[in-house]
């Protein structure tokens, strides 16, 4: 059966083009908000593989990162009713997942080795340049060689919460400043600077790395 016969089967059956077609996040949103948790499961298996390589990018532990995802899908799921959809539903998720995870980092007491002022901005930097060279290799190398994975790893543990999140939003998942921005509630400024200096303390703690590939 070709394609035009099997929409016309369908048709005659009583089933719309569109039955197969996945609700978007606002439909299933609104659902939840009625108390529809088949909805919210639904959400959780959209994005729990993105929720946990984010948190995971910032504890560097797997069983870490699969309670602090659990723990951020539940916190969701009790305050969806305050969601308001000025965002998208993803970004929303995102803050709450990096809040969690910042949370957790903060009563384990870490701090980084170093804090900077949020509020001095690297000069003459624009919002959608790279700021200094990414600190993370090309995916090709990250998938071939684990020792510069595990260095780069060891590295962001260094970092403080706050520069771990920007590193992982922007080198990780590619994020936009204005996107990072709105997810940690912060300038765009903020963003910049944190960005820059994180990128620049992992170059010093990865300089042997970057001159030997």
């Amino acid at each position: 059966m070709n394609e035009l016969d099997e929409r016309a089967s369908n048709l005659e059956a009583g089933h719309s083009p569109n039955d197969s077609v996945e609700p978007d996040d606002r439909v299933l949103v609104q659902r939840c908000q009625v108390g529809d948790s088949s909805a919210f499961n639904e959400l959780v298996i959209r994005y729990r593989s993105k929720a946990f390589m984010m948190v995971y990018g910032m504890v560097q532990n797997e069983q870490d990162a699969w309670d602090l995802a659990q723990e951020g899908f539940l916190k969701a799921w009790k305050s969806i009713h305050r969601f308001k959809g000025k965002s998208s539903f993803y970004t929303w998720l995102y803050r709450i997942m990096t809040n969690v995870t910042i949370d957790s980092l903060r009563r384990k007491g870490i701090r980084g080795e170093a804090e900077f002022d949020d509020r001095i901005a690297p000069a003459r930097v624009e919002p959608g340049s790279r700021t200094t060279p990414s600190v993370v290799p090309p995916p090709h190398l990250k998938l071939e060689q684990n020792e510069i994975r595990q260095r780069i790893d060891e590295a962001i543990a260094k970092l403080s919460p706050e520069h771990r999140a920007v590193i992982v939003m922007k080198e990780i998942e590619d994020l936009q400043y204005s996107e990072i921005a709105e997810i940690l509630d912060c300038s765009l400024g903020t963003v910049m600077s944190r960005l820059f200096y994180a990128r620049k303390k992992l170059q010093i703690l990865l300089r042997d790395v970057y001159e030997n590939i």
